[in-house]
């Protein structure tokens, strides 16, 4: 077993073993115990009483988070040329489509976020064999796949995210960055686990949102009371 460093020690010491924290208590507290020397992530993972593997109780959706997510994503909009200005005002980093589609078939997958038009979807199709196992695949649900890319393209890089839950059970997001003040991380990370909340599948009995756990790149995991969300 590797030994701690001066600086897990110290987090470790701030964390009350057993303790359920309050959201806004564990915003707070995961900005103190991250001591890396870039700008971590905080990251979200929330268990759900759900069984996955069955169609009627999988969760996926999408999130705006109202205070952005930090990162910088790097957007593709596959396009008509009737939507390329469009594209290209709202903020995307490329834009075309036949060309792209050469690049990505020859392995390149440098973005994040591709986002393309139901008329174009023949084309990318073949692309899934390298955009699938990178979660690159534009899908209708998660709104990457729509008639108006720009505005896709626009709520992307203003902070909304796509998510779903794993074959564990259990949904993991980053909302934010450490460099964000308490109250953003905590904004953002109420915004995501009330939508959860909002999509629990009818199929789904007994307790939905069994655990909540908030932690940095860099940091332990700290508890957080689901009671405390809805407050």
């Amino acid at each position: 077993m590797s030994k701690l460093t001066k600086n897990q020690k110290l987090a470790l010491e701030k964390i009350e073993q057993g303790k359920a924290y309050t959201l806004n208590e564990a915003a707070a507290l995961v900005k103190e115990i991250t001591k890396a020397k870039f700008d971590a992530s905080v990251d979200i993972d929330v268990r759900l009483g759900v069984d996955p593997r069955k169609a009627n109780q999988m969760v996926r959706g999408v999130v705006s988070l109202p205070n952005g997510t930090g990162k910088q994503v790097r957007v593709l909009a596959l396009c008509t040329p009737d939507q390329e200005n469009a594209a290209k005002e709202a903020g995307a980093d490329y834009v075309g489509l036949d060309e792209y589609i050469e690049k990505i078939k020859g392995g390149w997958t440098d973005i994040d976020v591709i986002i393309t038009m139901p008329s174009v979807m023949g084309k990318i199709g073949t692309l899934g064999r390298v955009l699938g196992p990178r979660g690159l695949m534009p899908n209708p649900k998660s709104g990457t796949v729509t008639p108006d890319v720009a505005k896709a393209v626009k709520e992307v890089k203003q902070g909304k995210i796509d998510f779903k839950v794993d074959k564990y059970g259990i949904v993991h997001t980053s909302v934010g960055k450490v460099s964000f003040t308490p109250e953003q991380i905590a904004e953002n990370a109420k915004e995501f686990i009330l939508t959860l909340i909002k999509l629990k599948p009818s199929a789904a009995k007994g307790t939905y949102v069994k655990s909540i756990y908030l932690s940095s790149t860099m940091s332990p995991g700290l508890k957080i009371d689901p009671k405390s969300v809805e407050e």
